[in-house]
């Protein structure tokens, strides 16, 4: 089993910045994308930033040039930077990990972020 156990969710105004961390253990022989995604009150998760095993990220149109997603391979973290954070990006970011082959994807709890106006 993996566990993943995210941290740095809180509140901050607009125009501010957080960093969430994920980092996950158990039994883990490698670890494939790695990724964040978000859910805000009355709406369907949605893919935040996701990174490879060789760095290559992408980004929601959403968050393009305002979040960074890194990851440290030896630690199996993933991390986000969120800066210029806007009342929008209000949510429960949840990160993910997926494994395999057979693949499967592991989820962190969730941690609250929000953006105060």
């Amino acid at each position: 089993q993996v566990q993943m156990v995210e941290s740095g969710g809180g509140l901050v105004q607009t125009g501010g910045s957080l960093r969430l961390s994920c980092a996950a253990s158990g039994r883990i022989f490698s670890i494939n994308a790695m990724g964040w995604y978000r859910q805000a009150p009355g709406k369907q998760r949605e893919m935040v930033a996701r990174i490879t095993s060789n760095g290559s990220t992408n980004y929601a149109d959403s968050v393009k040039g305002r979040f960074t997603i890194s990851r440290d391979n030896a630690k199996n973290t993933v991390y986000l930077q969120m800066n210029s954070l806007k009342p929008e990006d209000t949510a429960v970011y949840y990160c993910s990990a997926d494994f395999g082959p057979p693949f499967y994807r592991s989820w962190g709890q969730g941690t609250h972020v929000t953006v105060s106006s």
